[in-house]
């Protein structure tokens, strides 16, 4: 379903990025109920104060995101990067095609992972999982994926738990299942159901096992929780993250790309400026894309808001 371009009067941008910055840019997304769409709409929202009209678009997701980016240089896309590597590799989540085109503009918000056990349960550590009870969100889907690739690292194996969040929350609650092991913006609102209803114990795999899911995972990043994050959440916590980007054509134009860039990266403070969900919209969280090349407009772009940009070699 196609939206109608969120335009918004404010200045345009200066210099060359002006001109390249008037065509409204098909901005795809993601369907009701994912993050992905009103991040895009609060983006759009944003940029176009800066003079960058953004035509927010629903789709499938990800991998549909990628496919049209993939195919149309005037078009960008919101796309997590366990689904860029699938597109990049061709493999049969990307429908078998090699993705080549496609380009990372610049960092949206990191999808954390953690558990959350109750208390009485006894479970501290992330070894304490061992051989319990843990839920995982629907069947072989992006928790369950890194949950076991976690447990592979740290060497123990758990019963699966599947199903919607929602749900294996209210189970965990009630002590049916021993913990609750989601991936999602922080703080995930399924841990938060779980801590606010019950004395509760947040568990990550902790520093040396998500080193080495990260290192296994090139699309993952180190993270810490800081302490207080969740009711009762008394130490930091170590895990790992996934993190989206917004990506564009290699064939859009360096003026346009640098354009749209520098446009979002232009808030002060994203978290207030475009919305709480964007706080790591920011040029310093570049480098947790290791995975994709980045667009020589948005490297420009970034490179004049301070960041180390990674050099990714080009698909071809």
């Amino acid at each position: 379903m196609r939206r109608r371009p969120i335009l918004l009067a404010g200045p345009a941008l200066l210099g060359a990025g002006r001109a390249a910055a008037q065509a409204t840019i098909p901005f795809y997304a993601a369907g009701p109920g994912s993050a992905f769409l009103p991040y895009a709409e609060a983006v759009a929202r944003f940029a176009a104060t800066r003079g960058v009209p953004l035509d927010v678009r629903r789709s499938a997701g990800s991998l549909e995101n990628l496919r049209r980016v993939e195919d149309e240089p005037g078009a960008i896309g919101t796309a997590f990067l366990g689904s860029v590597v699938d597109a990049l590799g061709g493999t049969p989540a990307a429908g078998g095609r090699r993705h080549v085109a496609i380009r990372a503009l610049f960092p949206m918000y990191e999808t954390g992972f953690m558990a959350a056990a109750p208390r009485a349960k006894g479970l501290t550590r992330f070894a304490d999982l061992a051989g319990k009870r843990v839920g995982c969100g629907p069947a072989r889907g992006p928790a369950e994926t890194f949950f076991r690739a976690a447990a592979e690292v740290a060497g123990f194996s758990a019963e699966i738990a599947s199903g919607d969040s929602a749900p294996l929350a209210e189970a965990t609650i009630r002590g049916e299942i021993d913990a609750l092991w989601q991936g999602a913006i922080i703080p995930i609102p399924a841990l938060v159901q779980v801590a606010d209803a019950v004395d509760t114990v947040i568990i990550g795999p902790g520093e040396d096992v998500a080193r080495g899911v990260v290192a296994r995972l090139p699309h993952l990043a180190p993270l810490t929780v800081p302490a207080g994050t969740y009711r009762g959440q008394a130490e930091s916590v170590s895990s790992f993250a996934a993190w989206n980007f917004v990506v564009a054509n290699a064939a859009m134009p360096e003026e346009q790309a640098y354009a749209i860039t520098k446009a979002v990266l232009s808030a002060g403070d994203p978290a207030r400026d475009i919305a709480a969900m964007a706080a790591g919209t920011r040029a310093a969280n570049a480098g947790t894309n290791r995975v994709l090349a980045f667009h020589p407009g948005a490297v420009r772009a970034l490179r004049e808001a301070g960041a180390t940009v990674p050099e990714i070699a080009a698909p071809r």
